[in-house]
């Protein structure tokens, strides 16, 4: 066996063993790590071990979106290079410096949060275009987009705070995790209930990009997933009519 072969070997040994568990293109796993991340947020006291843990679950997310979806092996690979590297720096930094500062830990999971819906959508894209057709997974999918583009919004809210240096609320001087996020779905869903709001330009103008961008996603997206449900994919009905037509 060649050297190329040695260490493709490994990689194929993960993805049959993940083929065996149907994890391929399976985004039920994707979604709760979603909903564990986000409740996280919500749950855990303000503090570095949860900063640390909410990157994380981030990375893992990352990691996972990029095996479920089927992509490409260097896509793949360059998925879980930058999940680890972004868990393990956060480690060290803690290590190190004794914290993992609150602007830092806002952007590496807004950047990981970030990379991850582009991935997941091109895998409910294949889907849809090959064989597996309008499902539940595929639904499933697309709500983990949705989730993590309040999440993104959240964790960009937090940079904003703590790089500018003053209250990104008028309500508070401090938001919390927990806040950011509550407010991030509350925008995206345009619910607006006014108990928080922000309190100078830049965050009014994320604030409203970020209702925008939520409900053109879900009255386009969702609802064209929820309409089709059960359909077949495009490849499948050609070969059935091929079938019918022998």
């Amino acid at each position: 066996m060649s050297a190329h072969g040695s260490r493709d070997k490994p990689f194929a040994e993960t993805r049959e063993l993940l083929g065996r568990i149907d994890l391929g293109h399976d985004y039920w796993l994707l979604l709760l790590l979603v909903a564990a991340s986000a409740t996280l947020q919500v749950a855990a006291p303000e503090g570095d071990p949860a900063r640390l843990f909410t990157i994380f679950l981030q990375a893992a997310t990352l990691a996972t979106a990029v095996f479920v979806t089927g992509g490409q092996r260097r896509v793949v690979r360059l998925g879980v290079a930058v999940s680890l590297i972004a868990a393990v720096a956060s480690l060290v930094v803690l290590v190190v410096t004794g914290e993992v500062p609150p602007g830092l830990a806002a952007i590496v999971n807004g950047l990981l949060v970030a990379l991850a819906p582009p991935v997941i959508a091109a895998g409910v894209l294949r889907g849809l275009l090959l064989e597996r057709g309008v499902t539940l997974r595929t639904l499933s999918g697309v709500l983990s987009i949705y989730l993590l583009i309040g999440m993104f919004f959240s964790f960009l809210y937090g940079a904003v705070q703590e790089l500018g240096h003053e209250p990104f609320f008028a309500q508070v001087a401090v938001a919390t995790r927990s806040d950011l996020l509550y407010f991030s779905f509350i925008t995206q869903t345009t619910v607006g209930y006014g108990d928080l709001t922000p309190a100078h330009d830049l965050g009014r103008m994320l604030a409203a990009v970020e209702a925008l961008v939520g409900q053109i996603y879900l009255v386009t997206i969702v609802a064209l997933i929820v309409s089709n449900l059960g359909r077949r994919g495009v490849t499948r009905q050609r070969a059935e009519s091929a079938g019918a037509g022998d």
